[in-house]
């Protein structure tokens, strides 16, 4: 016999703003907007034809039915979290990874078929979701970064190296009137890079791209000089594609792998892999 309940969606908001207090605090724990919180609450009402919240939006309380139905519904989600946990605590299946984009293309990649061959069962998904202030979110399992201290609360830092970065450019590129390349994500890398090597830029043209990438790729293009980190160009300076006549500098940022802190076998597997690589990387490295 089909089971008679509401939308599964319509119970996760209400049991999110009940146990929380507040609307608001549910929506940021679902990573969903306050108003879809507030009509997926107006939804189970009109399911259950009872209301379940009185008062203003500002100070909800809980009805009588709502008191009743918040504890049973609790209980019902930890249950089920439990359950889930317990089968996604294996050394198989998925892992949501997130990285930025011109990192993962540059860097993880090339160095992930040696995690698939020793690890063919975990099959690693990439994507760039998450931000700085909330890097792993529900569908997360381990971010890899590239900031300074502090870190969010609540997760755990693995540190993997630091940065050095400086300016690179085509052969073809005379310096002297060239533009200076500049991307949204990081408009400050030439200010940082001038005032830790202690040099003027001067007056010169400029052009700003959306994405890191965009910007690596005028580069090589000679569409001027960019301020890249040693990881995302490495490949390209041994190939002669681009050049670095003035080397590369600590920038102060550390790349680092945050991850939850409650137990997860892929993610230690993983973590564990991604500190050796880095390692490796550190070692070699030739900047």
């Amino acid at each position: 016999m089909a089971r008679r309940l509401p939308p599964l969606n319509s119970l996760r908001a209400f049991e999110a703003a009940a146990r929380l207090g507040l609307i608001k605090l549910g929506a940021e724990e679902l990573s969903v907007t306050h108003g879809a919180i507030s009509r997926q609450v107006q939804q189970l009402e009109a399911w259950l034809g009872v209301p379940l919240f009185d008062g203003s939006k500002h100070a909800p309380r809980l009805t009588e039915t709502g008191r009743q139905l918040l504890p049973a519904l609790t209980a019902a989600f930890d249950q089920m979290e439990t359950a889930i946990s317990q089968i996604a605590d294996s050394a198989e299946g998925a892992l949501d990874v997130s990285c930025p984009g011109t990192f993962t293309m540059r860097w993880l990649i090339p160095r992930l078929h040696h995690f698939q061959a020793a690890h063919p069962g975990i099959n690693v998904r990439l994507n760039s979701s998450g931000t700085s202030s909330d890097p792993i979110g529900n569908n997360v399992d381990v971010a890899i970064r590239v900031g300074k201290a502090p870190w969010p609360i609540g997760v755990q830092v693995i540190e993997l190296f630091n940065e050095k970065f400086g300016p690179v450019h085509a052969p073809s590129v005379v310096l002297a009137g060239a533009s200076l390349l500049h991307t949204v994500s990081r408009r400050s890398a030439w200010a940082d890079w001038a005032q830790r090597a202690g040099v003027e830029t001067g007056e010169q043209g400029s052009a700003e791209f959306e994405h890191f990438y965009f910007m690596l790729e005028a580069a090589t293009a000679g569409l001027g000089v960019a301020i890249a980190p040693w990881p995302l160009v490495a490949d390209d300076v041994a190939s002669g594609r681009l050049i670095a006549p003035q080397g590369f500098i600590e920038s102060g940022l550390s790349y680092v792998t945050l991850r939850r802190k409650k137990q997860n076998r892929k993610a230690d597997i993983f973590c564990a892999w991604l500190k050796s690589a880095a390692e490796a990387y550190a070692a070699g490295d030739r900047a």
